[in-house]
């Protein structure tokens, strides 16, 4: 059995996609750039705010002064619109809450901004769900660099061998190799099982209840 299991946030536990498809969209429509269909968004986030900026902003228009206008005004508009349609996927609050009754930890490490990380897991999950909760912040780089989750490792005193890492996509696959520990792709996120597999993903789950079988079963 694992001690410890880190999630990703965005596509493993809850779907933002249309949240952050929309604010990026209305974002770029304000400096008339053109938009995208929601499902385009896909392969646009899970690497930061600013690499989804980067990605939506025409190549040839895209300055470094035009980038940050784009993302000041996406984060002014996802702040005000981050949970409009975002919600947990189904069977995800009983996943954490059958992990947390059987004694194993539960963590959340996202490239989404800290900010916005903390307001989603607070709004969406009761308090106390999770043992440690960050996003993108200073002094770590972004995901799949290891360091917050060796850091979250570090903070509740598990070893990489005792941990699992959830996520749906390759960032995450990559994070868990570099960090030493377990890797579960989830299917119903934002990527495809090819990609996760090709990743080194250890487990790949279906449902949620994946998670938990692999996470007691596992180890």
């Amino acid at each position: 059995m694992y001690k410890l299991v880190i999630f990703d946030l965005d596509g493993t536990l809850v779907n933002s996609l249309a949240d952050l498809g929309n604010a990026c969209n209305e974002a770029l429509t304000k400096f008339g750039f053109p938009t995208y269909d929601i499902e385009k968004y896909r392969y646009f986030v899970g690497d930061g705010v600013p690499m989804l900026i980067k990605r939506a902003v025409p190549a040839d228009k895209g300055t470094d002064e035009v980038l940050a206008k784009v993302k000041a005004e996406f984060d002014v508009i996802y702040r005000r619109t981050y949970n409009r349609l975002t919600r947990p996927y189904d069977g995800i609050v009983k996943l954490v809450a059958d992990l947390k009754a059987k004694g194993i930890l539960t963590a959340v490490a996202s490239n989404k901004p800290d900010e916005f990380t903390q307001v989603i897991v607070s709004d969406m999950f009761e308090a106390g769900t999770f043992s440690y909760v960050s996003g993108k912040k200073d002094g770590f780089e972004k995901k799949p660099d290891p360091g917050i989750a060796l850091h979250i490792m570090e903070k509740l005193g598990v070893s990489p061998e005792e941990t699992l890492f959830a996520g749906d996509s390759s960032v995450d696959m990559k994070t868990a190799t570099n960090a030493g520990c377990d890797s579960i792709g989830c299917l119903w996120g934002f990527r495809t099982r090819e990609e996760l597999e090709e990743n080194h993903a250890v487990y790949i789950a279906e449902t949620p209840a994946d998670i938990y079988n692999a996470a007691v079963n596992g180890k």
